[in-house]
């Protein structure tokens, strides 16, 4: 199918006459995003599931769509009204409980990685990481255990690790002959990446 078959199909069939071919490609290409009912009359176009369209859901909409759920059963699963689940979903910023996002993580069936971005808490854990292990490792063991619910010797071990690597990169890339741009490129996409190299050290540690 074309994205004009699809346009025509979700202005025909679904009731949503401003979809054009142009968004349909916008789409595509990763320059736009559908809203949830945009979402549901595409897959009902393309006769899937929501959650297929889908690559790797991230945020807190996409794992609701996902798992096929509607705004109302989440709101209603982790004790929220139903306007304050939408404003978060809407803005990307889970302001719920303890209580409220285990309740969540339970429903969505949500990994520990998940449930750290989806809760908002990514860009405080890499902010950390990051000056775990360009520093001392040790003054971030508490900070970190705070976001993640890791065990702390595991945080310790962990972070240990994270900056023995990191340390090791940008000595090994000083030897090779002093090039710096090279050192600072190198140093640079391994802080780029910290969360996921946390979260694999986790895995190994763990598995």
């Amino acid at each position: 199918m074309g994205p004009e078959h699809v346009a025509y199909g979700m202005r025909a069939s679904f009731g949503l006459p401003y979809v054009t071919p142009d968004l349909v490609i916008a789409w595509e290409r990763g320059a736009a995003s559908p809203t949830s009912p945009e979402l549901t009359a595409l897959a009902g176009v393309l006769w899937c599931s929501p959650g297929e369209l889908i690559d790797r859901p991230r945020t807190l909409r996409e794992h609701r769509v996902t798992r096929g759920l509607a705004p109302e059963d989440v709101a209603r699963g982790v004790g929220l009204e139903l306007l304050a689940y939408l404003h978060m979903e809407e803005h990307d910023e889970w302001r719920g409980t303890d209580r409220q996002s285990a309740a969540l993580a339970d429903l969505l069936d949500l990994s520990l990685p998940d449930f750290v971005t989806v809760t908002g808490r990514e860009a405080r854990l890499a902010e950390h990481l990051r000056s775990a292990v360009t520093t001392r490792w040790q003054g971030y063991v508490r900070p970190v255990a705070k976001l993640v619910p890791l065990d702390r010797r595991l945080v310790e071990d962990t972070l240990q690790e994270l900056h023995r690597e990191y340390q090791g990169q940008m000595v090994a890339t000083l030897s090779w002959g002093g090039d710096s741009d090279r050192t600072v490129g190198a140093g640079q996409d391994f802080l780029d990446r910290i969360v996921d190299h946390f979260w694999s050290t986790v895995r190994d540690r763990t598995g």
